[in-house]
């Protein structure tokens, strides 16, 4: 084993990973074992690995799919979570647009999502002004209470 197995063996395990992840529905995977926490955001152009959370000013987060390991700014996102148990719908019906896309800027009390529990329609409201960053639920999908929806870069 040389060096640069031993100092970085969390490489392995996201690499084990991500073939585990490839072609399945999986959006994001957060995972914590000893002392590493390994973040993975499926989309067609990159996926985020975290470093160690114990020697985190030692390593900076990495990008995997290129040849060199580039920086990645720091995650300033907060979750916009299911308050209760239903199902996730992105848009007011199937013939209109989503409420929001990626990128879009949302405002604090603007509607952003559906969840339907015992045949009522909840409007989820944006508790944050940001831009979109994630959409984690898919629509159509059962969500549970505190399940992350959408993530929202505030400005």
């Amino acid at each position: 084993m040389d060096i640069h197995e031993r100092e970085m063996p969390w490489v392995k395990r996201v690499e084990e990973l991500i073939k585990t992840l490839d072609g399945s529905t999986v959006g994001e995977l957060e995972l914590r074992e000893a002392g590493t926490e390994i973040i993975i955001r499926r989309r067609p152009d990159m996926m985020l690995v975290s470093a160690p959370t114990q020697a985190a000013s030692a390593a900076q987060p990495l990008v995997l799919g290129g040849t060199k390991p580039t920086a990645v700014r720091e995650d300033r996102s907060q979750p916009i979570v299911a308050p209760l148990t239903g199902v996730y719908y992105s848009a007011p019906s199937p013939s209109t647009p989503p409420f929001v896309n990626l990128g879009d800027t949302v405002h604090v009390g603007q509607v952003i999502a559906l969840v339907e529990a015992m045949k009522v329609f909840n409007e989820i409201q944006s508790e944050i002004a940001g831009r979109v960053v994630a959409l984690v639920a898919q629509n159509g999908e059962v969500v549970q209470k505190g399940d992350t929806l959408i993530k929202i870069e505030p400005l």
